[in-house]
């Protein structure tokens, strides 16, 4: 896919707390341009938040990062310029009831209504639509999302594609922004060993092709430069609670989608901060 390329990706003593304690705390990375940067660990243990500090979507509260030659938490609006989240529940949610063309035709729209230029948008409407529907084109190959495999093509509902097609849906979203950095949550979330391999893959290639991919996961690919948050420096009463079920249960018994959801909700509670 066309685009400026990738920029590189660094953080030292990056650290958030929220009310409950420090969503992540001592964070250190030193990635390149266009390389793949995987946030491994439990769910729980403040992976959404990293994400979202690092794409500008949350002001963190200690120690810098650099997207490129932006500096965090100073340019948090101009990290958001260059960068687009993919597959975060609560943010870039699919509408299961429109189907993928609608989807993709309404992204084409918003991206050109509010990232054109003056110049760009007085162009013949034959013009525009060409335009969009390469931009279009361009983010379904990189995101290797075969319109034609579908059920019924373009007009296929959201709710019918499987998880791994709904998850290259909404990466191509993402990616007709042309993004510099690309974040994805929840990557290897409920997908089999297979399915694993097919998301790996086509984040790899995304990064390959110059697009800075972070993604977080709860085991990292070979090749990936990783970034843990398995240990959490501080915890409190608040965060001891939040891992256990209603039955006072510790929450390690298999139910990470419920510790997903409420690591997802903590975080977007805590991006008003941005």
């Amino acid at each position: 896919m066309d685009g400026p390329g990738g920029v590189a990706v660094g953080a030292e003593g990056f650290g958030l707390e929220g009310p409950r304690g420090w969503a992540f705390r001592g964070v250190d990375i030193d990635a390149g341009p266009g390389e793949l940067v995987a946030i491994e660990g439990p769910s729980g243990s403040g992976r959404t938040c990293l994400l979202l500090a690092l794409t500008g979507r949350m002001r963190p509260t200690e120690g810098t990062a650099s997207v490129g030659r932006l500096r965090l938490p100073k340019q948090l609006s101009a990290v958001r310029r260059i960068s687009a989240l993919a597959h975060v529940p609560g943010v870039t949610d699919l509408d299961p009831a429109l189907t993928v063309g609608e989807h993709l035709r309404e992204r084409a729209l918003l991206q050109r209504r509010f990232d054109g230029s003056v110049r760009a948008l007085l162009r013949p409407r034959a013009e525009r639509t060409a335009a969009s529907r390469l931009r279009i084109d361009s983010a379904l190959a990189a995101a290797g999302l075969d319109l034609e495999a579908l059920p019924k093509g373009s007009r296929t509902a959201v709710r019918d594609l499987e998880r791994t097609e709904a998850l290259r849906l909404s990466v191509a979203l993402a990616l007709i922004g042309g993004p510099r950095l690309l974040g994805v949550d929840d990557t290897d979330l409920k997908l089999s060993d297979a399915e694993r391999a097919e998301v790996w893959d086509l984040l790899r290639s995304v990064a390959a092709s110059g697009t800075t991919v972070v993604a977080v996961c709860s085991e990292a690919p070979e090749g990936a430069v990783v970034v843990s948050t398995a240990s959490k420096p501080t915890a409190t009463a608040d965060d001891a609670g939040r891992n256990k079920d209603a039955d006072g249960n510790s929450g390690n018994n298999g139910n990470n989608g419920n510790n997903d959801k409420k690591e997802t909700a903590d975080a977007l509670a805590e991006a008003g901060r941005a």
